[in-house]
């Protein structure tokens, strides 16, 4: 491990094949998944994915790297400066 990678956070990255393949670099966690969301944080935020029929077909937290199969609706990032409460109970409403 070089330097560098110590000192930034893992850079964030998005690579969407069609709507059916995303490569998400930059993950820091996974907070909650299920077929139809999932929701993690990344470097540049939260990261809410959602579509049909998701699955996680490979999560690497060392490598900062998620691969997620299945239909892709959306994909939307959680603005910080709205509360928790907001966003929860916009999910979950």
């Amino acid at each position: 491990m070089n330097e560098r990678s110590n000192l930034m956070p893992e850079p964030h990255r998005l690579e969407l094949t069609g709507r059916e393949h995303l490569v998400v670099s930059g993950v820091e966690d996974v907070d909650r998944f299920d077929e139809n969301s999932i929701i993690m944080s990344t470097s540049a935020g939260t990261l809410v994915v959602a579509g049909e029929d998701l699955h996680i077909g490979k999560l690497s937290l060392d490598g900062g790297e998620l691969h997620v199969d299945g239909r892709i609706d959306s994909l939307s990032y959680e603005d910080i400066s709205r509360s928790r409460g907001g966003f929860w109970s916009r999910l979950l409403g």
